[in-house]
C-alpha cells in the first residue's frame, strides 16, 4: 500500500458547534500505509465493520490507490467504537463530518 503522511487522529467539525454529533451523518476513513498488508486490513473491514468479502477487497484497493476511502457511514458513536478498534489493529483511520 503506498505511504500515506498524515498521522491517525479522531477529527470532529468545529465549524458548526450548533449540532450535536448525533445530528450529522459521519464517514469512517481508513487510510492508506506502507505498513498494513491488504489481507490485514480485508480481515479488519470484515470483523469490525461488517463487510462481505468482497466489499472488504474492494474497499483495501481504493484505499490503496486513493490513499483513504470512507468505509462506512452513520452515526458518530458507532464509527467512533468502529474506529478505535481499527486503531488498536495497527490501521490509521478517523472519523470525520460529511460536509454538503
Amino acid at each position: 500500500m503506498a505511504k500515506h503522511t498524515a498521522q491517525p487522529f479522531e477529527q470532529t467539525d468545529v465549524l458548526d458547534l450548533s449540532k450535536t454529533a448525533t445530528e450529522r451523518a459521519w464517514k469512517l476513513i481508513v487510510w492508506n500505509d506502507e505498513v498494513n498488508t491488504f489481507d490485514w486490513v480485508i480481515q479488519a473491514l470484515m470483523e469490525i465493520c461488517g463487510h462481505t468479502q468482497e466489499q472488504a477487497e474492494q474497499c483495501a484497493l481504493i484505499i490503496h490507490h486513493k490513499g483513504s476511502y470512507a468505509v462506512l457511514e452513520g452515526e458518530y458513536e458507532k464509527l467512533h467504537q468502529q474506529c478505535l478498534q481499527i486503531l488498536d489493529r495497527g490501521i490509521n483511520a478517523t472519523v470525520e463530518s460529511v460536509t454538503a
